[in-house]
């Protein structure tokens, strides 16, 4: 039988903040305990036998007696907080250094280089929330047509334009001339897209969003995997962050239903896989980063649902894991990532009860797994295959 394995990145669930947390701003971060306190507890019978509750005290997600799949949470290694560094470490590739962040803005230099390369000056350069400074500079946006250019606490330089100003195929075109100009000592890890329409106070992001990410700085599981000829299909915006390497078939997708429909889907129809890597985004970019409690834990509770229609479709033998990239802990003050611990649910279909996995050092930890799984040398992390038998 043909191994298979699915990963699910429920992005921006954290589950307890990190020990160096305090270096972060993040002291006291925990994602899932916070939204279920907010909503006085969780629903989520699904991740409640998987054995969610016994990774750590979650109001409404009692440890389950017997948990069906093997638990536990992962530390990140690599420095940062941001979501290509958590899947390039989820596949094996952590990072020794952090990316470039820029708290005062983008030196002249970059500017400079960036405004002669789309032939217009530009709106911002500072640190923003997203949502936030499309409100405060829209206006000025639609008069002058100059993009609005913005960064966080994480290594990002986004693109704001308003479609009717800017299409979002032009849009595009600056987020590469941003890319190729965004090189050591400036080698930002992402450049976004942010298209919005509407008219002030009432902008709204759209779903044409795209990422325009850096190669992975070393070899990753995926490549692995793919040059070992099996087919790496992903859903969701994971192409965007490993630069398409080491992917064989991309599915797009914008917020949760779309990836979750999308992943179903490919399922159903007997898609070829070796490994479908699923990204749902809505709880960092919807949720986390917006401080929603309420709708982060409704999120989480939609995705049980899902989670237990789409396990009833996996055949036996198959490697399911769950995941996460980073912390988006909806309690806390600002709307950056926070640095947690993420939580790590794995089992294979149809196999044994599960068992605990303990405090995994590294993200990378996953990448062995999958390694081991698929007997695919690969020199990343610790394997916890053997716990999942």
């Amino acid at each position: 039988m043909k191994q298979r394995a699915v990963v699910v990145v429920i992005d921006g669930v954290g589950i307890g903040a990190l020990p160096d947390a305090g270096l972060y701003g993040d002291a006291g971060a925990n994602s899932l305990f916070h939204a279920a306190r907010a909503v006085g507890g969780l629903h989520l019978p699904v991740l409640e036998r998987m054995g969610l509750g016994n990774i750590s005290p979650l109001d409404g997600v009692p440890p389950a007696d017997d948990p069906a799949a093997s638990w536990g949470k992962m530390a990140e290694r690599s420095p940062g907080k941001d979501s290509i560094t958590g899947h390039w470490e989820l596949m094996g590739c952590p990072l020794e250094a952090p990316f470039p962040t820029y708290p005062r803005g983008f030196p002249p230099e970059v500017m400079a280089r960036f405004e002669a390369a789309i032939g217009r000056a530009a709106l911002g350069n500072r640190t923003a929330s997203g949502t936030a400074i499309i409100e405060e500079l829209g206006r000025e946006h639609l008069r002058t047509g100059r993009p609005i250019v913005y960064t966080s606490a994480d290594s990002v330089f986004q693109i704001a334009a308003h479609e009717r100003v800017i299409s979002v195929r032009e849009l595009y075109r600056f987020c590469r001339k941003a890319r190729e100009i965004l090189m050591p000592p400036h080698h930002v890890a992402r450049v976004i897209a942010r298209p919005f329409i509407g008219t002030p106070g009432v902008f709204t992001r759209t779903r044409e969003r795209r990422d325009f990410s850096l190669p992975p700085a070393g070899r990753t599981f995926l490549d692995a995997l793919s040059e070992a000829g099996r087919d790496v299909v992903t859903v969701g915006k994971i192409h965007d962050l490993f630069a398409k390497r080491g992917i064989t078939k991309i599915i797009k997708a914008g917020g949760n239903a779309s990836a979750m429909r999308a992943a179903e889907r490919a399922v159903r129809e007997g898609l070829p896989f070796s490994l479908l890597f699923i990204n749902c985004i809505d709880f960092d970019m919807i949720w986390g980063h917006r401080r929603d409690s309420r709708g982060y834990a409704r999120g989480l509770e939609r995705f049980d649902v899902w989670l237990g229609r789409f396990v009833e479709l996996l055949a036996p033998g198959t490697l399911l894991a769950i995941t996460s990239d980073h912390g988006c802990d909806p309690s806390m003050p600002g709307s950056d990532h926070t640095r947690e611990y993420v939580p790590m649910l794995a089992g294979i279909i149809g196999a044994g009860r599960g068992r605990p996995l303990g405090d995994r050092a590294s993200f990378a930890d996953l990448a062995a797994t999958l390694a081991e799984f698929f007997g695919i040398e690969f020199g990343a992390g610790e394997s916890f295959a053997r716990a999942l038998a």
